[in-house]
């Protein structure tokens, strides 16, 4: 996957060929105003990836600074607790 350059006036006079660029060959396509680049054009796919891995990173690293503040328990306490709301639910 790479980066392609184009300037605004493609996105307007040119979309269709920039969407099926995006989808097809996965790469980013920057859109430069004035010769600088302004705004980044991803697929929808790779936009999602994206957001996944970033919400996996954002758990991990709570999950990280849970464990080096303390704040853990023994997995035995959380099959116990998960255990009791799952009787619960069944039998109220």
């Amino acid at each position: 996957m790479g980066t392609i350059i184009r300037p605004s006036a493609d996105l307007r006079n040119h979309y269709s060929e920039i969407s099926k660029l995006v989808r097809e060959s996965r790469n980013t396509v920057v859109i430069t105003v004035n010769g600088r680049g302004d705004t980044a054009v991803i697929g929808l796919q790779e936009y999602n990836q994206m957001t996944a891995e970033l919400e996996l990173l954002r758990s991990l690293a709570e999950a990280d600074d849970d464990v080096n503040n303390g704040r853990i328990a023994p997995i035995q306490n959380s099959f116990d607790d998960l255990r009791a709301t799952l009787l619960k639910r069944k039998n109220g």
